[in-house]
């Protein structure tokens, strides 16, 4: 289990990385007036150059997507409830998310901003969630349909 959860932590380094990628562009393209913006202005004043602060954002995108892909061995406890399991996966990319986007700047460095940033993280994680959990229970019903219409 540990194998495979470091596995698809190297696995979601890259992913991580280009997710934070695809996200830049999406932000550059609403926001940017046509022109791209890789990082946020404080984390380049913080760096001193434009440079230094993409690569700094690449790795912690990077670490991100290995947090995200390794933790997600946690979904295979069969063990486990789905609330234990929501609940553990939860606590793990809170602790590696919110940490990441207060050092590359995604969130205004207040209470408040902290509140909201992670209020958007729980919506988007619960909605994403949902959609999975609505997935599986079609797929888990078929499943169960199909079997008894052969015995």
């Amino acid at each position: 289990m540990l194998k495979k959860a470091i596995l698809r932590g190297l696995l979601g380094f890259p992913l991580g990385i280009a997710m934070g990628y695809i996200i830049t562009i999406l932000i550059s393209l609403v926001t940017g007036g046509g022109s791209y913006h890789p990082v946020a202005p404080e984390l380049i004043e913080e760096f001193g150059n434009e440079i230094n602060a993409v690569v700094f954002q690449t790795i912690l995108c990077g670490i991100l997507g290995s947090s995200f892909s390794a933790s997600s061995i946690i979904w295979e406890l069969e063990q486990w409830s789905i609330a234990k399991q929501t609940g553990v996966f939860l606590l793990i990319t809170s602790c590696v998310m919110l940490p990441i986007a207060y050092f590359a700047y995604w969130m205004e460095r207040t209470l408040l901003g902290f509140v909201l940033y992670y209020a958007v993280f729980l919506a988007v994680f619960f909605i994403i969630w949902l959609i999975q959990y609505t997935i599986w229970r079609i797929k888990i019903r078929d499943i169960n349909r199909k079997v008894k219409e052969k015995s």
